[in-house]
């Protein structure tokens, strides 16, 4: 059927994102009429499940959330908790949870990088066809994403979902020499950064460009990772930020019903966070080499006020934060001494904390309300998958849009380009399957509740 008459193109499951998702596509006369991400991953109810359950727990029942992204979770719970009982943890604990964040951030990116995105720029299905025509490539991607495991094997005591995070810090700080014996894997794993963002500035890009709102944390002195300030640049240039406490009062969450996850807008807006906002937001903070890296890749000086909007090109940012965080990584070993207690106290306060990190997809944001003994009477999570909904399905509409009124495209090639459209943003679905109140309503044979 050409594209004058009408047609829906539905895609039942889409490959090489993390979690189970759709998409579907309605044209009618040459207009896109539709343009639908549809995620029907059951939701796991997350805040619900965390009711009820003591102040301390929350670290460790949101790692499961996500096996890709799970100290992103730890991460978040552990700043909205120490938040709402008033606590700050001392510097070395700070490092230590950024270079466990770090790891995380080296084995995400290497993993969307090589096994999820590359193949879609080399004309490749999947990672296992492209191992067979570029297998050296794969195999630096796989050694790369070695090293981010190592480091959370280190820290968090296992790779995926850590054992070793707790309230106010870690049940056990590493000594010295333990980080200084990773210290020759990661020096390796930075050449293979360098040669990954030789590799993929090479790719061809098609031209794109995303139209949302970016928002992203922002610290003074340093690339965001595991805490900033929520910052917003606008589609016209302008930027604002606001405090975390403020965050679900400019980012407000709606169900859609093709959806079972929260859709997200903020200030009413379609928004985008992620590698290119925090890139536009925070560049000009990176590392002297991930400057470098940034400028050799063709993103431009972002010393200069160098921003990226094409999505295609996410890749490219991506590997630039790989060599980061492994920059990061090595910075913090180097000046690491450990701490007398591997944790600060956190005793039980009512009140409500807000926190907030920089996962790889973006801004993950929790709030958590605490009676006077420490149980979580609410509790909020704000994914960024959920948050970069809308601003995907905007994508999709716009490509599609593009590709129909330049020519005919069939529906295999209209699949693949949406498909496309949605990896670039390399969504993690499961994160991204919540509801924020569950009900149970229980009955007994006579009616009773």
């Amino acid at each position: 059927m050409t594209h004058r008459g009408s047609r829906v193109l539905h895609v039942g499951s889409l490959s090489r994102v993390e979690g189970e998702g759709a998409l579907r596509l309605g044209v009618h006369d040459g207009t896109v009429t539709e343009a639908r991400l549809e995620i029907y991953e059951p939701p796991r109810f997350f805040e619900a499940l965390l009711r009820g359950r003591s102040y301390t727990e929350p670290p460790d029942i949101t790692a499961r959330v996500c096996g890709i992204c799970p100290v992103a979770y730890q991460m978040s719970a552990c700043a909205a908790i120490e938040d709402a009982c008033g606590v700050s943890v001392e510097p070395v604990i700070r490092d230590l949870r950024r270079l466990l964040y770090c790891g995380e951030w080296i084995e995400s990116q290497a993993l969307h990088i090589y096994l999820l995105h590359a193949p879609d720029f080399l004309g490749r299905s999947s990672a296992i066809e492209l191992a067979r025509t570029h297998r050296a490539e794969v195999e630096r991607g796989l050694r790369l994403k070695k090293a981010g495991n190592s480091l959370m094997e280190l820290l968090g005591g296992r790779a995926v979902h850590p054992v070793n995070v707790r309230l106010g810090g870690f049940h056990r700080a590493p000594a010295r020499a333990e980080l200084l014996g990773l210290v020759e894997e990661l020096k390796r794993a930075l050449d293979d950064a360098w040669d990954t963002v030789r590799w993929v500035a090479g790719f061809e890009f098609p031209d794109a460009r995303v139209k949302a709102d970016l928002l992203a944390l922002a610290s003074p002195d340093t690339y965001a990772i595991e805490s900033g300030t929520p910052t917003v640049l606008r589609a016209d240039g302008t930027q604002g930020s606001f405090p975390v406490r403020d965050f679900t009062h400019r980012v407000v969450e709606t169900h859609v019903p093709h959806s079972t996850a929260l859709h997200s807008r903020l200030d009413g807006r379609v928004h985008l966070t992620g590698s290119l906002a925090r890139f536009a937001i925070g560049g000009a903070r990176l590392s002297e080499p991930a400057r470098q890296a940034a400028v050799e890749a063709g993103l431009g000086d972002p010393r200069e006020g160098a921003v990226c909007r094409n999505p295609y090109r996410s890749i490219l940012v991506r590997a630039v934060e790989t060599v980061y965080a492994l920059c990061e990584a090595l910075r913090i070993i180097e000046a690491y001494e450990p701490p007398e207690r591997p944790y600060t106290e956190v005793p039980p306060v009512a009140g409500v904390g807000h926190g907030a990190t920089e996962a790889p997809r973006g801004v993950l944001y929790h709030r958590y309300e605490l009676g006077p003994d420490g149980t979580v009477t609410g509790a909020t999570l704000v994914p960024p998958t959920a948050q970069n909904q809308g601003a995907i399905e905007d994508d999709l509409r716009r490509l599609a849009q593009r590709a129909i009124s330049e020519g005919d495209p069939d529906d295999a090639e209209l699949t693949d380009l949406c498909e496309r459209a949605i990896r670039n943003h390399d969504p993690c679905i499961s994160c991204s399957t919540h509801f924020l109140d569950l009900t149970v309503v229980r009955t007994t044979g006579g009616g009773d509740a």
